[in-house]
């Protein structure tokens, strides 16, 4: 990395004192109505404003567009979930993650070393592959379960899921809910499927995936995500990626705003996860600044912050590119995540 890169790479993002921190996994706590009735209220107009000002007044440019490009593909969970998907396809996904910047522009940014993604997320079937092509990366393995996208399978079918991934290697979890439970107020029929699972994740970690694309009002965001976090929730997490509205940036803001909630009365820290939808390096950039500007440098670390991403990568190498030739390149000069 150069010299001018490096300092901005240091000055934007976390140190490695804070990266280094060790952070307690959350252990939950009994379900507290009182706290959701207090929390109730959410202000959507507000919300949306500050998203614009938030968005508007943060310019980030050359150096150090390219640091916190970077560090956007750290704190990626590279993707693939789709109907078709084969243990061929896994495998070059898992060889993208080891290898994942072309070598040229490793050598034109002078990075010491290759920059890889926090994670691959898959189905399960696809859990054993992705363990046995990613040992001795560092890399970690998240398994889609519960009967994602839509969480209406029997409970102790979504149990035994869980337990299967688990066995196979993954280390996280990514659980859906049930959507109704939120629709009807079930608040602790929700928390006691949530505690079940993380029950069932042992040492994996647990995102809870929040379907916010379904879930109609902010008001029903934030509870869902003060009932997950309540229920032992190592990360809450947007979206599936397959509702017709995804991650965004109002959803978000309500979201780390409870996750900040939660840190001010326990002491513990959550994790946050976008998913769907973010296809651009711009884009990524709004939400490291919203999570920078609404929950400090602390949560711009992967055990703390993930993008859900597929497509995304494609655009930040073509920007990184760009920042070292001038010029844009085509997509299929990049190997496809």
């Amino acid at each position: 990395m150069t010299a001018k890169l490096q300092a901005a790479t240091l000055h934007h993002l976390p140190t490695a004192k804070t990266a280094n921190e060790t952070i307690r996994r959350n252990p939950g706590m009994p379900l507290d109505l009182g706290w959701l009735e207090a929390m109730r209220h959410v202000n959507r107009s507000a919300l949306e404003r500050r998203v614009q000002t938030m968005t508007k007044r943060r310019s980030i440019k050359a150096d150090n567009q390219a640091a916190w490009l970077l560090k956007s593909i750290a704190l990626m969970d590279l993707t693939t979930l789709s109907s078709d998907d084969t243990p061929d396809r896994v495998k070059r996904l898992c060889a993208k993650a080891r290898n994942t910047l072309r070598g040229d522009l490793v050598a034109g940014l002078e990075l010491e070393h290759q920059v890889h993604p926090a994670a691959i997320c898959v189905y399960h079937p696809f859990v054993a592959t992705a363990v046995k092509a990613l040992d001795g990366s560092g890399i970690h393995v998240a398994a889609v379960s519960t009967a994602f996208p839509h969480g209406l399978a029997p409970l102790e079918t979504r149990l035994v899921e869980v337990r299967a991934s688990v066995a196979d290697g993954a280390d996280e979890i990514d659980i859906v809910i049930p959507r109704g439970l939120v629709f009807g107020a079930r608040w602790q029929e929700l928390y006691d499927e949530i505690a079940a699972f993380r029950e069932a994740c042992g040492e994996a970690h647990l995102k809870v995936i929040l379907g916010t694309g379904d879930l109609v009002t902010l008001r029903n965001v934030m509870l869902a995500s003060m009932v997950a976090m309540m229920a032992g929730a190592d990360f809450i997490k947007t979206s599936t990626g397959k509702e017709s509205v995804n991650a965004t940036l109002p959803v978000g803001l309500v979201m780390v705003r409870a996750i900040r909630e939660y840190f001010e009365r326990t002491g513990l820290y959550i994790g946050f996860k976008p998913a769907g939808g973010i296809s651009t390096a711009k884009s990524s950039l709004d939400w490291l600044v919203l999570m920078r500007e609404e929950l400090g440098r602390r949560w711009l670390e992967p055990d703390l912050f993930r993008f859900g991403a597929s497509s995304l990568l494609t655009d930040i190498e073509r920007q990184l590119e760009h920042h070292l030739t001038g010029r844009y390149s085509a997509g299929f000069r990049h190997a496809m995540a």
